[in-house]
């Protein structure tokens, strides 16, 4: 809110003085500025919600995927049937983490950083490895 308050009056200042020299137009895009700035910042915020939750048991794998607006798209997979793909990029980590079964692939950590997608991979593997032996576990 500052930042756009400080960004407002520069641009409005910078407007007048256009305003006053003959220039009168330039005025309304300073304006256009702000609020595409504005629109720019809470398309970021919205989209900085998103989130995935993974329920890992012995039974099932239930993903669950968040996006802006509240909007969400489910997913359910037999642990038996799933085939775990992990792909690293030597001076990345992790760059690609996504689960697949009978020709479904989902996608996951996309959001993350590539340490946090490391860690994520690897309890990815541990959870799935144990609700393949017969245990359970959940991950988010």
């Amino acid at each position: 809110m500052i930042l756009m308050l400080c960004f407002a009056a520069v641009s409005f200042f910078a407007g007048l003085l256009f305003w006053r020299i003959g220039a009168w137009p330039v005025f309304g895009f300073f304006g256009l500025d702000i609020a595409l700035l504005w629109f720019a910042f809470r398309m970021n915020y919205r989209s900085a919600k998103a989130y995935e939750e993974v329920a890992i048991s012995k039974n099932e794998i239930v993903i669950r995927k968040v996006g802006p607006g509240k909007r969400h798209l489910e997913y359910r997979f037999n642990p038996v049937w799933v085939r775990l793909e992990i792909e690293r990029l030597e001076d990345e980590g992790v760059v690609r983490i996504s689960l697949t079964s009978r020709g479904e692939t989902v996608d996951l950590g996309n959001f993350l950083n590539p340490d946090d997608r490391t860690s994520f991979a690897g309890a990815i593997a541990n959870a799935l490895s144990l609700a393949k032996a017969g245990g359970g576990h959940s991950v988010s």
